[in-house]
């Protein structure tokens, strides 16, 4: 009982450190609203539940073991960040616009996480430091600490969603809707610099 306790406050503490789905978050709830945001965070939830898996079945070992592979996923998901920067700058326009929805959201954080490696690091390296010596190996048990670890997250990405909203009335005014999604274009660019940094 009390190391579950322990890993879901090493799972908050984590989570409440900044990092790129923490910033992509928020920058798409200013951007586009509470459904987008939330519908982004339902991706990153899936994301982080099938890597999590993968991890427990023991194929993210292969990706852990394979500085190719690891290679080829930082690439990809950064690339495909840029590409998404690049398209928010260039609909950023108040006529050109257009909003991105919720599948799209949805979709997006899916991919971005199936995209990071630093993820199936963690499932490898940190959650094993929380099970009984007897319980390695634990199919069952490994998957509740997932459990634990994609519930905390998806708390605290709900909540920098829904405050980002809160914030939005103030900050996308008829004179700031373009700055502020200038500002989601250059701080996807960021994120998808800072991920490929951190993955390496």
């Amino acid at each position: 009982m009390l190391s579950l306790l322990e890993f879901t406050l090493t799972s908050l503490l984590i989570e409440l450190t900044p990092g790129p789905n923490m910033a992509y978050l928020v920058a798409l709830s200013l951007s586009e609203g509470r459904r987008a945001g939330l519908a982004a965070v339902a991706g990153v939830t899936l994301g982080l539940a099938v890597v999590g898996v993968l991890a427990v079945l023991g194929l993210a070992a292969i990706v852990a073991a394979s500085p190719v592979l690891q290679d080829i996923l930082r690439y990809a998901g950064a690339a495909f960040l840029l590409y998404l920067a690049w398209e928010a700058w260039r609909g950023a326009d108040d006529g050109a616009h257009q909003p991105m929805g919720r599948r799209a959201a949805f979709g997006r954080a899916l991919l971005t996480n199936l995209l990071n490696p630093k993820a199936a690091a963690f499932y490898l390296t940190v959650l094993p430091l929380f099970l009984p010596k007897e319980a390695i190996g634990s199919t069952g048990l490994s998957l509740a600490l997932v459990a634990i670890y994609v519930g905390v997250a998806t708390v605290v990405h709900a909540s920098l969603v829904l405050f980002a909203v809160r914030l939005r009335p103030y900050l996308l005014t008829d004179g700031r809707q373009v700055v502020v999604r200038r500002f989601f274009a250059l701080a996807l660019a960021a994120v998808a610099f800072w991920f490929f940094w951190e993955s390496r």
